[in-house]
């Protein structure tokens, strides 16, 4: 390793290390009877942020498109302390309901502290053989359904000074192969949300955005994809999930969890070829 490139990681250790520090510090009983709509709650990411803001003493509504599954869910968050856990179940694909999950969230709750926009919709791992169908259908699902959802939130939010959690992905941020509509979506994600939030800065709004850049996640349904295929290693769903809910709390623009996520983004841009290697070569792929 050279001296020009000893001393660029170590100065971004050091950039790393000054920003967590400065960090703002986690309130706990911030949480304590806050409005909380999470999406995608049903299983995975989702399920267990439910379970962190519902011992936290929050108020949750959680949607997902399984009403069964979302009221063992419900129960189980009013179990650990929530003040109030009510699901609504939904499709994300649907044009109307998205606006009504966010109505119902409002009507019963009273308003909303949080509104985390967790959900996607089910995609394979897997070369893209041209199934545009699919792909415009996910775009419909993993992005424009957030946006729909965060327009509807918007004059609540901002009665409460409430913050908006978009749960994003470094697929987002670094191309991968074999997830090609996917990572489409989150690079939307990314650009909108991250635009949007440039604009409720210079209008002084009072909601914040916190955008949160995720590695692999020891979910059931990641893990079934990747199992036989990928050598990136995994990472605890529940610590993800309360990485997120912190986030939110805490009004931070951006979650990289886990840590190295950020400094992979940032090499993408310094060594792209470099990258692209070891992306490509964290799969076993035989033509």
């Amino acid at each position: 390793m050279g001296v020009f490139t000893k001393i660029l990681f170590a100065s971004v250790c050091v950039a790393f290390l000054a920003v967590k520090w400065t960090a703002p510090r986690f309130d706990a009983e911030s949480l304590r009877g806050a409005k909380v709509l999470v999406t995608g709650a049903s299983t995975g990411i989702g399920e267990q942020i439910a379970y962190h803001y519902a011992r936290f003493g929050a108020q949750i509504v959680i949607t997902a498109r399984r009403e069964k599954v979302l009221q063992q869910v419900a129960e189980k968050c009013l179990t650990l302390g929530a003040q109030k856990a009510l699901y609504i179940a939904a499709d994300m694909a649907s044009e109307s309901d998205p606006d009504k999950v966010v109505d119902f969230a409002v009507d019963e709750l009273g308003g909303l502290d949080y509104l985390v926009l967790n959900h996607i919709g089910p995609s394979p791992f897997s070369m893209w053989e041209g199934d545009v169908e699919h792909t415009g259908w996910l775009m419909k699902v993993n992005f424009l359904s957030y946006i729909q959802m965060a327009w509807r939130a918007l004059p609540t939010l901002e009665q409460s000074k409430g913050s908006l959690v978009v749960v994003s992905s470094l697929l987002g941020k670094l191309p991968s192969p074999f997830v090609a509509p996917y990572t489409s979506t989150k690079f939307a994600l990314n650009g909108f949300f991250g635009a949007l939030s440039h604009e409720l800065l210079m209008k002084k709004s009072n909601v914040t955005i916190s955008i949160c850049t995720l590695g692999l996640i020891d979910t059931e349904s990641a893990m079934e994809k990747v199992k036989d295929i990928s050598t990136v290693p995994a990472y605890p769903a529940t610590e993800a999930a309360l990485n997120i809910v912190i986030t939110g709390a805490t009004r931070q623009q951006e979650l990289f969890y886990p840590w190295f996520t950020q400094i992979v983004t940032l090499t993408k841009d310094w060594f792209p070829s470099v990258t692209g290697y070891i992306m490509r070569n964290s799969y076993k792929y035989t033509p």
